[in-house]
């Protein structure tokens, strides 16, 4: 009963009251739009399966009443809140639960990168049990969507599962095909390693204060068979940058400009063996087949590097 109404009490005209009496406002600045949809904050809570080996991070934590219904399934909750009054607000819901780590930080150091503190938190609940496994369940600020997920999944975490609101044209990116003007890098990074799969369209009329743009609420599970066809994820996730920042560019010519050894006939003898014609770009090939030609370039700029100091000192 405790924890129907934490979640419960999340509701318009709570935090309406809630704000005026604490005498403040939702940050705009910091993207805050607070789900008042109970039916949506089951859906998100039910798809992620929590159970008690799971770690859930969750980013965004806002009043903590998501927080509270998480605490109450997970064996531990990490939640992260950049502003100072809602992370007070936030400490008050959940302070009957002793499984969660309340953090008062930014998600991020910097844009690439999650934070030292998040980071340290997830290390220590995982290792509280070797059969834990993490799970990030979050309401997302639209503006952190994108590199928080791509930078999980990036890490070598044992995490099993992703269901977050975001912003709805994020979530038509993630799973856009290519040749699509919706597919690019992050469409190419999440469905070389991942199933993602939008769960439900939301309107501006599930949260508070309402958005100008429709959300989703987007589940994305880790698909090993493809994550094991990627040599080196870090150096694919730089490759992807890389051929992504000139997009409509062509492919052979953005290769070149990968390393130094890389000429234009290497660049052409590479394309050929992967079937790919000279003049395709990087949004027209699948994930597959991204991920098939940065094995091959990755195993010839390594050759290259094993050979020229030798041929040097003859």
């Amino acid at each position: 009963m405790e924890r129907f109404m934490a979640v419960e009490r999340q509701t318009r005209s709570y935090l309406m009251r809630l704000f005026q009496e604490h005498g403040f406002n939702p940050r705009h600045d910091l993207g805050q739009n607070f789900l008042i949809d109970l039916n949506i904050i089951d859906l998100v809570v039910r798809k992620a399966e929590i159970g008690p080996n799971d770690v859930v991070l969750e980013v965004g934590a806002g009043t903590g009443s998501m927080t509270a219904e998480l605490a109450s399934r997970a064996g531990h909750v990490v939640s992260v809140e950049y502003d100072a009054n809602m992370h007070m607000l936030a400490s008050r819901a959940v302070r009957s639960f002793s499984n969660v780590t309340l953090l008062n930080t930014d998600a991020l150091k910097g844009k690439n990168h999650l934070h030292p503190l998040v980071l340290e938190a997830i290390n220590t609940a995982l290792a509280a049990h070797p059969d834990r496994r993490l799970k990030l369940v979050a309401n997302l600020p639209y503006n952190i969507g994108t590199p928080v997920i791509s930078n999980l999944v990036l890490l070598d975490y044992p995490w099993t599962r992703m269901v977050v609101t975001i912003q709805y044209e994020l979530g038509l990116r993630m799973q856009a095909a290519p040749r699509s003007n919706d597919y690019g890098g992050l469409s190419a990074w999440l469905q070389s390693q991942c199933d993602v799969e939008i769960v439900r369209k939301i309107g501006p009329n599930v949260f508070w204060p309402r958005p100008k743009v429709d959300s989703a609420v987007v589940r994305i599970d880790p698909n090993e068979e493809k994550r094991r066809q990627i040599s080196d994820r870090p150096r694919f996730h730089e490759f992807l940058r890389h051929l992504f920042n000139h997009r409509r560019k062509v492919l052979r010519g953005v290769l070149t400009g990968l390393d130094d050894r890389l000429g234009k006939p290497q660049v052409d003898e590479l394309l050929r063996e992967q079937g790919i014609i000279e003049s395709a770009r990087a949004e027209e090939l699948s994930p597959q087949e991204l991920v098939r030609l940065a094995n091959r370039v990755f195993e010839w700029i390594d050759q290259q590097s094993r050979e020229t100091p030798a041929a040097a000192t003859d």
